[in-house]
């Protein structure tokens, strides 16, 4: 089946590996559904369309209630895309889950990082900041962001103050430590991005 899918990110725990305890994050991913094949004759690239996270169909407006409709599939929050090379493989309503990963196997986890607001330089950049003694009036402030050339110019892409998290992310090769296919919970060794809760792709590096 197609080596990406979309999972629900539940939390982290620690996990025994080898009698030692090694930081997990458990994720839950329910059975993704194929929407729609496409080809090269009728779309001009092979992709498979795959749906996660069911929708009420009163939840879905009409344009994409009729897309599912002519799928034979129930509305879905989610839609994503993935490249194959030979959409024969796939049939409209096939499920996409937890089994298209093995224990030992490396995968790749994009999503949107945890939004942290606006933010000093010594959070966003981990400047040193200044004196934090008595009569300093430089703590945790930029400094100058001049230049000698042009005092009034600030060159492009100078570390200042700003927003900071709430951005795409992908880690890349996380172990997989444990598959529930009962379940659907999958264990991933060490961090992925985003709060609980969020919406993960996961995706398989062989093949």
């Amino acid at each position: 089946m197609a080596l990406e899918i979309l999972a629900r990110k539940i939390g982290m725990t620690q996990v025994f590996v080898d009698d030692r305890a090694v930081g997990a994050t458990v994720i839950e991913a329910e059975p993704c559904r194929v929407v729609q094949i496409k080809t090269e004759d009728t779309d001009g690239y092979n992709a498979v369309q795959i749906g996660y996270d069911e929708l009420p169909d009163r939840k879905a407006n009409r344009p994409m209630k009729g897309h599912f409709d002519k799928a034979g599939v129930p509305a879905f929050r989610h839609l994503f895309e993935v490249r194959v090379a030979d959409p024969s493989d796939y049939s409209v309503g096939d499920s996409v889950g937890v089994s298209i990963f093995s224990e030992g196997e490396k995968v790749d986890v994009t999503s949107r990082s945890r939004g942290l607001g606006f933010q000093g330089v010594v959070k966003r950049w981990n400047f040193a900041g200044g004196p934090a003694s008595h009569g300093s009036h430089f703590h945790r402030r930029p400094g100058s962001v001049g230049n000698c050339v042009d005092p009034g110019r600030v060159i492009k892409g100078k570390k200042l103050p700003g927003h900071m998290g709430a951005r795409r992310v992908t880690v890349r090769g996380l172990v997989v430590l444990r598959v529930d296919e009962e379940r659907n919970l999958l264990v991933l060794k060490g961090s992925t991005p985003g709060a609980r809760g969020s919406v993960l792709k996961l995706r398989g590096r062989h093949g």
